[in-house]
């Protein structure tokens, strides 16, 4: 069986049938007066030189032509071609400032491209909410969720069942470059599995797919050095309006995967496991059940956990 079918299997088994289709409704002058009005007054710019100051600014001009080729994006199924070059900065997390897996790539798009993207965002969400489609125990990326509420959720799981004199162990996993390790054709499959079909399916094909890129740096002198531009293959990019609840839904079957053995919490990438048991060897038993689970479907769906970071903690 290849990967895209093992992928397909897992979300099967979670919501035993497809959801209802994704309506990609015409935008107006008010969502798009909206969506300029929350950019930032930027002045900086990237490869296509038009900050965010510049929209803000010539916004009464330009509403009207952005209705029309958003419009047009959406009844085509087609995201423009200009709009899917980024700049990818690195921004350094810690360790060796010589490993490279120590930066973390955060793509700059144009602005046009954040406005695209929004209006493309805005039917998603409302799509994965109204059909109650993300799993509960998510709380990265979502509106009235935060890590407070994940932090609750996890701490009252394993007050609750210390409570009951339940034996309480805790696994957490960290992922190595998830964002970038998204695998388009997983992630196609599972958006038309949860609905998104027809011209929203092959507007997002179209977003993800012929996307360039270039890393920029400065170096001690403030010089700018850039690379040559290159096909991005795979990864949702860090940074844009889209990556996020994109990879949302990439992970979104996990925890309906493991929840009947176990209390999983996550907050995007970070998956925090609860498992519980009366006696120690069915405790351990569990224990091992949960990790061949979880690292079972993190290999089908091509992400890969970071070993030497997986924490496993007893509470008891």
């Amino acid at each position: 069986m290849n990967t895209n079918l093992q992928a397909l299997s897992n979300l099967y088994s979670v919501f035993n049938k497809p959801h209802p289709q994704l309506n990609l409704t015409p935008v107006n002058a008010k969502e798009i007066k909206d969506i300029i009005q929350t950019l930032k007054w930027k002045s900086s710019c990237v490869y296509d030189e038009v900050p965010f100051k510049i929209l803000k600014i010539s916004a009464p001009y330009i509403i009207s032509p952005l209705i029309y080729l958003c419009n047009k994006s959406m009844s085509t199924g087609m995201f423009p071609t200009r709009l899917k070059y980024s700049q990818v900065v690195p921004i350094y997390k810690k360790g060796d400032k010589h490993e490279l897996s120590n930066y973390r790539p955060i793509s700059l798009l144009t602005s046009l491209s954040k406005i695209f993207e929004k209006v493309i965002y805005n039917r998603l969400y409302d799509h994965v909410t109204c059909y109650e489609i993300l799993a509960k125990e998510q709380y990265g990326f979502r509106n009235n969720y935060s890590t407070e509420k994940a932090i609750y959720h996890l701490t009252n799981n394993i007050f609750k069942e210390l409570d009951n004199r339940q034996l309480v162990g805790g696994i957490f996993c960290d992922l190595s470059k998830a964002f970038d390790c998204v695998n388009y054709d997983i992630l196609l499959a599972k958006l038309e599995f949860y609905g998104v079909k027809s011209h929203a399916h092959k507007l997002i094909t179209s977003y993800l797919k012929n996307r360039y890129q270039r890393v920029i740096t400065r170096t001690n002198c403030s010089n700018t050095c850039y690379s040559e531009w290159d096909e991005v293959k795979r990864r949702v990019p860090q940074g844009s309006v889209l990556g996020p609840l994109l990879f949302l839904i990439y992970i979104n079957d996990l925890p309906g995967s493991i929840n009947h053995i176990c209390l999983p919490t996550l907050f995007a990438d970070d998956t925090n496991i609860i498992c519980t048991q009366l006696n120690y060897s069915n405790f351990k038993e569990e224990i091992e059940t949960i990790l061949q689970n979880t690292n079972k479907w993190f290999l089908t769906n091509l992400l890969h956990l970071n070993f030497k970071k997986q924490i496993l903690s007893n509470f008891c």
